[in-house]
């Protein structure tokens, strides 16, 4: 089953969509900030990033636009999931290569069907 990368300085809800993914059957580890996403993510290859956008330290802009610019992150499939909805934010999300945009409270059962289309 893929691996998920779920960053939120969130504790509450960095363990929501854990819960929501592992209980699908996907293995997930959690990240604090971008900081922390980056380090993960440079250690161990994850099929996909859900990340929220304000976080400290880093933000999940700034946090896709780093993976980006590695080479196994190039093609991999990253879901912002947020409580910002503004267009300009959106529009800057695409910009830094988000492949999709989900807006907070979400929904278990569209995150999981976002997942499923965006893993194939």
């Amino acid at each position: 089953m893929a691996s998920i990368l779920a960053v939120d300085d969130s504790a509450s809800m960095r363990k929501m969509v854990a819960f929501t993914l592992k209980g699908a059957g996907y293995e997930v580890e959690e990240a604090v900030d971008g900081v922390d996403a980056l380090t993960k993510a440079q250690i161990k290859k994850f099929d996909c990033i859900v990340t929220d956008v304000n976080m400290p330290n880093k933000d999940g802009i700034a946090l896709i636009r780093d993976l980006r610019s590695l080479p196994d992150y190039k093609y991999i499939p990253m879901l912002m999931l947020t409580t910002e909805s503004g267009i300009e934010k959106k529009q800057e999300g695409k910009a830094a290569g988000a492949t999709g945009w989900i807006v907070k409270p979400f929904d278990p059962e569209q995150l999981l069907r976002t997942l499923k289309k965006v893993l194939g």
